[in-house]
């Protein structure tokens, strides 16, 4: 049996979102024991140049939401960006989940010979669903998710492998 188009998109985003709010939890604790301001952490970068840590969980809700509305063919709602705080950044995970939760697995499956056209600042590129997902949408994602995490093990908040992974269930 192949693996289709929504399980290898809408689950994964849902499992490692969820898995995210764990963090914002943990790193909230963090600061709340440390005693310092959890803005911090919001404005946190491992670089100077790269986008600090709250822009990286937008960059990330927005490759799961995009990522999925292109391939079911429908608008992705728009998300303001404004997010300023862990509550508020909570809130956008759980709207991502509900969002791409809420997509039919039957809008997705059979995407992968799709057309879809990624706007980019330098002019939209068409690709099928199949690698615009696997190549794309997916890597984009995980780099985000996974230079969240680092930017909250960087500051020592107290996260594993199995946080990162979340429950095998």
């Amino acid at each position: 049996m192949s693996i289709s188009m929504h399980s290898a998109s809408v689950p994964v985003f849902a499992r490692m979102l969820g898995n995210m709010l764990s963090w914002l939890d943990k790193a909230e604790a963090h600061a709340t024991t440390r005693n310092f301001d959890t803005s911090v952490l919001l404005a946190a970068r491992l670089a100077p140049d790269m986008l600090p840590f709250t822009k990286q969980v937008q960059i990330a809700s927005d490759a799961a939401k995009f990522g999925v509305a292109r391939l079911a063919g429908v608008e992705a709602p728009k998300f303001e960006d404004n997010e300023a705080s862990f509550d508020e950044l909570r809130a956008r995970i759980k709207k991502t989940i509900d969002y791409v939760q809420s997509l039919p697995a039957a809008q997705i499956d059979g995407s992968e010979d799709k057309d879809i056209t990624v706007p980019r600042r330098d002019g939209a590129i068409v690709v099928k669903g199949e690698p615009y997902l696997k190549h794309f949408v997916l890597p984009n994602f995980f780099f985000h998710v996974t230079t969240t995490y680092a930017l909250l093990r960087h500051n020592g908040v107290d996260l594993g492998k199995m946080d990162y992974l979340g429950p095998l269930n």
